[in-house]
């Protein structure tokens, strides 16, 4: 049976979902299923805590996932991202020794990782720097990538 858990963020709600040893699910959207007890993940919260704060570039926790090999071997790729770099879908698709026209494949696999943050998914951006693409939403990847100082937080003036 999997527990979860909510914790806030600075980007909002996060769920926590998990099989008691490892999670299996992060996520911006906290749809809850009925037959997921609650419980909680006190060192996946404290590390989500010191990423918002700053003082964690990368998470040690045991994750958990389903997917295809193909997704596999793209989830490992994007695992290996360092903090504060991006890559683009192109150079990853290159990464994996995948054929060009695999990219949207790609994408794909990278849509469908389970494990926000943690994985991040985050760091891939468009081949002109474009952020789009995520699961969380633009503005969350924005605020992400400022965040690991990849981007410049943007100050706007009422004039």
């Amino acid at each position: 049976m999997d527990i979860y858990t909510t914790i806030d963020s600075p980007l909002g709600e996060i769920l926590l979902v998990g099989d008691g040893s490892a999670l299996t699910r992060v996520s911006f959207d906290v749809d809850v299923r009925p037959e997921w007890r609650r419980g909680t993940f006190a060192e996946a919260e404290r590390q989500f805590s010191e990423y918002f704060a700053g003082e964690r570039t990368s998470f040690d926790l045991d994750g958990v996932t389903r997917g295809s090999a193909f997704q596999e071997r793209v989830w490992a790729e994007v695992a290996a991202l360092p903090y504060g770099t991006t890559t683009t879908y192109g150079a990853l698709t290159a990464r994996i020794g995948a054929p060009r026209d695999r990219i949207r494949a790609v994408g794909a696999a990278i849509g469908a990782n389970p494990l926000l943050v943690v994985r991040p998914c985050h760091r891939v951006v468009g081949v002109d720097g474009a952020l789009i693409g995520y699961a969380g939403g633009v503005e969350r990847k924005r605020s992400l990538l400022t965040l690991e100082g990849v981007l410049q937080q943007q100050l706007w003036s009422v004039s």
